[in-house]
C-alpha cells in the first residue's frame, strides 16, 4: 500500500494590543499563490522536529520575535484538502498572546488591526477567527487576560485588555471589584503609579490558571430576556454587537 504524502505546517496566530487595537501579526505574500495577501507566519515541519519546536522556530525566525514574552498554545489543526492549492497541506495552529509588542524588523512583516482584515491567503482567515474567539473565551475562565499586559499593570490597564479584546467597553467599579475578588488571578506589588492623578495600585499576575470566580463575557440579550450581569454591569446591547460583528462577517 503506498502512503500518501503530506506536508505539515505550523501557523501562528500572534495577538497584541496595540494602540487601542487587538492586532495580528501577518506578512505580505511575494509569490504565488495568493500573491500580495496578507498571511499569518508559518513553516512547514522539519523531519527532526516536533510540534513544538516549530512553532518556537517560526516565532523567532519567521515572525522575527526570538526573545519575546509570547503565551503560545495549540490552537486547532486544519486538514481538508483544498486548502493549498500546491500540494496536501495539514496545518496546525498555534494561538500566541503578548503584552504591546515591537514593530517586526522582519522584511514584509506588520501588525494590523484584525478587524481590518477581510481577505487573506489560504484559509488564513478562518484560522484566525478561531484565534480571535479562543482569545476571547479564555478571558473568561482563565488568567490570560494579563499575559497581554506588562509585568506590573495596573487594574485600568488590565480592564483596557477586556474591552478591546471582547469589543465592548466595561464598568470600571465592577470590573475591579471582579479581578481583585478572583482567586489569586493578581497580586498586589505594594507600590502604585500616578498619571497626574489620584495614584493607581499596581498588580503582577498571580499564579492562578483558572479563574474562580470565572469573567462572564457580556452578550446580546435576546428579547424578554432578564439583564445578564458580567464585570461591566448590565449588557450594552449596541456595544456588544459592535464587538461581534467582525467574527460575524468572517463566520459568514
Amino acid at each position: 500500500m503506498e502512503v500518501p504524502r503530506v506536508a505539515v505546517s505550523v501557523d501562528l496566530v500572534i495577538l497584541t494590543v496595540r494602540v487601542s487595537d487587538l492586532s495580528v501579526l501577518v506578512w505580505r505574500r511575494h509569490a504565488d499563490p495568493h500573491l500580495g495577501c496578507w498571511a499569518l507566519p508559518g513553516g512547514f515541519v522539519r523531519l527532526d522536529e516536533d510540534l513544538p519546536a516549530t512553532a518556537a522556530r517560526v516565532l523567532a525566525e519567521r515572525a522575527g520575535l526570538p526573545d519575546a514574552p509570547v503565551h503560545l498554545e495549540q490552537l486547532q489543526t486544519y486538514g481538508y484538502p483544498d486548502r493549498d492549492p500546491r500540494q496536501r497541506v495539514v496545518s496546525v495552529a498555534y494561538l500566541g498572546l503578548a503584552p504591546d509588542l515591537p514593530a517586526p524588523d522582519q522584511p514584509r512583516m506588520s501588525w494590523r488591526p484584525v478587524g481590518s482584515l477581510s481577505e487573506m491567503a489560504f484559509d488564513h482567515l478562518r484560522i484566525l477567527a478561531d484565534g480571535v474567539e479562543r482569545a476571547r473565551a479564555k478571558l473568561e475562565y482563565t488568567s490570560l487576560g494579563a499575559a497581554f499586559c506588562r509585568d506590573e499593570f495596573t487594574v485600568a490597564d488590565l480592564r483596557r485588555v477586556y474591552e478591546i479584546v471582547w469589543g465592548t467597553p466595561l464598568d470600571p467599579r465592577n470590573f475591579h471589584r471582579k479581578v481583585t475578588g478572583a482567586e489569586r488571578f493578581l497580586v498586589d506589588t505594594g507600590s502604585a503609579c500616578s498619571s497626574g492623578g489620584r495614584p493607581a495600585q499596581l498588580y503582577r499576575r498571580g499564579d492562578a490558571e483558572l479563574l474562580h470566580p470565572p469573567m462572564l463575557r457580556p452578550r446580546q440579550r435576546q428579547p424578554c430576556e432578564p439583564v445578564r450581569q458580567s464585570p461591566g454591569g448590565p449588557v450594552d446591547v449596541r456595544s456588544n454587537e459592535r464587538g461581534h460583528r467582525w467574527s460575524e462577517s468572517v463566520a459568514h
